[in-house]
C-alpha cells in the first residue's frame, strides 16, 4: 500500500510516517510545505528507507497537487496538513482560512479527479482520511462549576447519547483529568459529566477550531456529493517527541530549563485529555486501514487533566531529572521550577473542558492508548533532555505566547 501523507513533516504526522516505515510494509509519500513547525529532523531515522519519498508542496496548490498524485500514484490520503495553534488563530486567522479550509478543498479536488480515473479495483479500495481535532465539539461542562452539578451540562444534551447539541465557551486549552484532584465530590461531578461522541454537534470556539470544522464539513460533502471514500478522525490533546514548543508541554520543559516564566491562563484549570502521540499514530493507520468509509471514531487517551496538574508535573520531573549542578534556577527559590508559573489573562474563547469517548474505535478496530499519563510524559521530559532540543528546534520557541 502507498500511502499519501500531508503535513507529514509535522508532529502527528512524522509520528504517523515512522510508524508506517517502522512497523509495515507500506510506502509512504510525505507532502508537506515546511513551515515553522515543520521539520524533516523528526523523519532522520526513516528518510533513508526506499519506503519513503519527500515532495515539498503547499497543499493549497493544484497544479503541484495533481503532478503529486499523477506520479506517486497513492493507494490513500491521510490529511494532517493544518495550521493548528488556538493563539496564533486569534492573532491571524487568515492563514488558517486558507491552509484548513481552501488547502483541504484543493486537496480533495485533486484527490477526487485522481480517484476517478483508477481501475476499478483501486477505486473501491481507495481511502481519504481526514484528521480533525475534537476542539470542534466545543468544550465541555467543568467539574468545578456547581452550576451543572446533577444536571450534566448548560448545554442542550441529547438524551440517547448524552452528546453536547450547543454550549457555552469561555476559558482555555490544553490540559488534563483532575483524576486525583478535588474532593470527593468534585470525582463524583465529573463522572456524571458527557464526554465527545461522534455524535456530537459541532460548535468551534477560536478561529482555528472553527476552520477545521469547515474542513470536516467539506469532507462530509465530497462524501455525501460524490461517493467520494472518506472518513474522519477526531483527537485529543496529543503529546511526545518532536512537538514544537508552542504547544503546552513542550513550553514548559523548554521555559523551564531557560529559567523564563510559565505564564498559564486563568486559574489553570481547563481539563483536556491527553493523547501519546505513538498511540496517536497507532489509531490514525488502524483506521486508513481497517476504518469504514464515511465514519468518523474519535480517538483519546483516557487522560483528562488540567493544565495546572500537567504543568506541576513537568515541574517534579524536572527537578529529579536535572542535575542540581545544571540547574541554572533562581537559586534561593524554594519553589524549584513550580515558581516560575505566572498567571495571565485567560485568552478569548477559551474551552473550559474535552473529554474524548473513544469506546467506537475500540469496539469496532480493536483500538485502545497503551501509554499512561504517567510514562508518557516521563519519557516525553526525558526526550527533550536528552535530544538537546534547543538544536532541534532553534530559537523559534522564544516568540511564542502564552500556555
Amino acid at each position: 500500500m502507498k500511502i499519501l501523507v500531508t503535513g507529514g513533516a509535522g508532529f502527528i504526522g512524522s509520528a504517523v510516517i515512522r510508524h508506517i516505515i517502522e512497523n509495515t510494509q507500506d510506502s509512504v509519500i510525505n507532502l508537506d510545505k515546511l513551515t515553522y513547525a515543520g521539520n524533516l529532523e523528526s523523519l532522520l531515522a526513516v528518510s533513508d528507507n526506499e519506503r519513503y519519498v519527500f515532495e515539498q508542496v503547499d497543499i493549497c496548490d493544484r497544479a503541484e497537487l495533481d503532478c503529486v498524485f499523477k506520479q506517486h500514484q497513492p493507494d490513500a490520503v491521510m490529511h494532517l496538513a493544518a495550521e493548528s495553534h488556538v493563539d496564533r488563530s486569534i492573532d491571524g486567522p487568515a492563514e488558517f482560512m486558507q491552509t484548513n479550509i481552501i488547502g483541504t478543498y484543493n486537496l480533495l479536488e485533486a484527490a477526487r479527479a485522481y480517484w476517478n480515473e483508477l481501475d476499478a479495483d483501486r477505486k473501491q479500495a481507495f481511502r481519504f482520511h481526514h484528521i480533525s481535532t475534537d476542539e470542534v465539539y466545543g468544550d465541555l461542562p467543568h467539574p468545578n462549576d456547581e452550576s451543572y452539578v446533577g444536571r450534566g451540562s448548560a448545554r442542550q444534551m441529547d438524551s440517547e447519547n448524552q452528546s453536547c447539541v450547543g454550549q457555552p465557551s469561555g476559558c482555555q486549552s490544553d490540559s488534563e483529568h483532575n483524576v486525583g484532584r478535588g474532593s470527593a465530590r468534585q470525582n463524583e461531578v465529573q463522572q456524571e459529566l458527557p464526554l465527545f461522541t461522534e455524535q456530537t454537534s459541532y460548535a468551534p470556539s477560536s478561529p482555528y477550531s472553527a476552520s477545521k470544522a469547515s474542513s470536516d464539513h467539506l469532507v462530509r460533502a465530497w462524501l455525501r456529493t460524490y461517493g467520494f471514500p472518506t472518513i474522519i478522525t477526531t483527537s485529543s490533546n496529543n503529546y511526545g517527541p518532536y512537538q514544537f514548543p508552542e504547544k503546552l508541554i513542550p513550553m514548559v520543559i523548554l521555559n523551564s530549563l531557560e529559567g523564563k516564566d510559565l505564564p498559564i491562563y486563568g486559574k489553570g484549570d481547563q481539563i483536556r485529555d491527553w493523547l501519546y502521540v505513538e498511540d496517536h499514530a497507532r489509531a490514525l493507520y488502524k483506521v486508513v486501514t481497517e476504518g469504514v468509509i464515511g465514519e468518523t471514531y474519535n480517538i483519546g487517551g483516557h487522560n483528562e487533566k488540567q493544565n495546572i496538574e500537567v504543568v506541576h508535573t513537568i515541574c517534579d520531573l524536572l527537578e529529579e531529572l536535572v542535575p542540581d549542578n545544571n540547574n541554572s534556577i533562581a537559586a534561593g527559590n524554594q519553589q524549584g521550577f513550580k515558581g516560575l508559573i505566572t498567571y495571565v489573562i485567560d485568552r478569548p474563547g477559551h474551552d473550559v473542558r474535552y473529554a474524548i469517548d473513544a469506546s467506537k474505535i475500540e469496539k469496532e478496530l480493536g483500538w485502545k492508548p497503551e501509554e499512561s499519563f504517567e510514562n508518557g510524559i516521563r519519557k516525553t521530559v526525558e526526550w527533550y533532555l536528552h535530544k538537546k532540543v534547543y538544536e532541534f528546534i532553534g530559537n523559534d520557541y522564544q516568540n511564542t505566547q502564552n500556555i
